[in-house]
């Protein structure tokens, strides 16, 4: 499978870290990270699906203007590994141009739905040139809403530098990640930890 990785952590010893949104935009949730990100001048990727955009085009705008970084959750989140590779390419490509045509830049970094590849995917991804981009605390689960202090606990476990965090911005009631992210957005800063875009961490290595 050539040299491909999904990407969870990147080793550096600068205190950095990335809060990554994924499933958005939406017009609910959507606004309030930003506004969390705004209010602690720090910065985070959002994993946007292509579908989403289309139904809300001044978010995607709103976040790449306030200095987020857009990566691509492929057009209407399957598990790609069911797909042929054509319709994987597509799911990538589409979304891809949505997103160059609404923030002016293109992609650099990927998160395929459910974290879940195969080879077929993997050579997509990397025909493309993507950065397939993972976490390390898939056990805080914020997409079952947990509750917010299990999703805040489960994320602090995994916080060090380099640590590449997931959480929801769109689908279903997203409450309990918002607040969870706007607890641990406060609490990071504090203790010194810049939070940065999934390719600001990468470019730290």
């Amino acid at each position: 499978m050539s040299n491909f990785e999904i990407i969870n952590e990147v080793p550096i010893k600068r205190k950095a870290v990335a809060f990554t949104f994924d499933d958005g935009p939406n017009p609910v949730y959507t606004p309030q990270v930003l506004d969390i990100f705004r209010e602690a001048g720090a910065k985070a990727t959002f994993f946007m699906i292509g579908s989403q955009m289309e139904l809300s085009p001044e978010l995607v705008r709103e976040a790449h203007e306030q200095g987020h970084e857009i990566g691509n959750h492929t057009y209407t989140h399957p598990s790609l590994p069911e797909l042929l590779k054509q319709e994987c390419r597509e799911e990538l490509i589409q979304t891809e141009k949505l997103i160059e045509k609404l923030t002016g830049v293109a992609p650099k970094v990927f998160r395929p739905p459910y974290f879940a590849y195969n080879e077929l995917v993997a050579e997509v991804v990397e025909e493309l040139g993507y950065k397939a981009i993972g976490a390390l605390n898939g056990a805080a689960t914020d997409w079952e809403m947990p509750g917010v202090r299990h999703i805040v606990d489960k994320s602090r476990e995994q916080v060090r530098p380099g640590s590449i965090l997931i959480f929801h911005d769109g689908y279903d009631d997203r409450s309990q990640s918002v607040e969870a992210v706007r607890i641990l957005v406060s609490e990071l800063t504090a203790e010194g930890y810049e939070l940065v875009t999934v390719s600001e961490l990468l470019q730290s290595v």
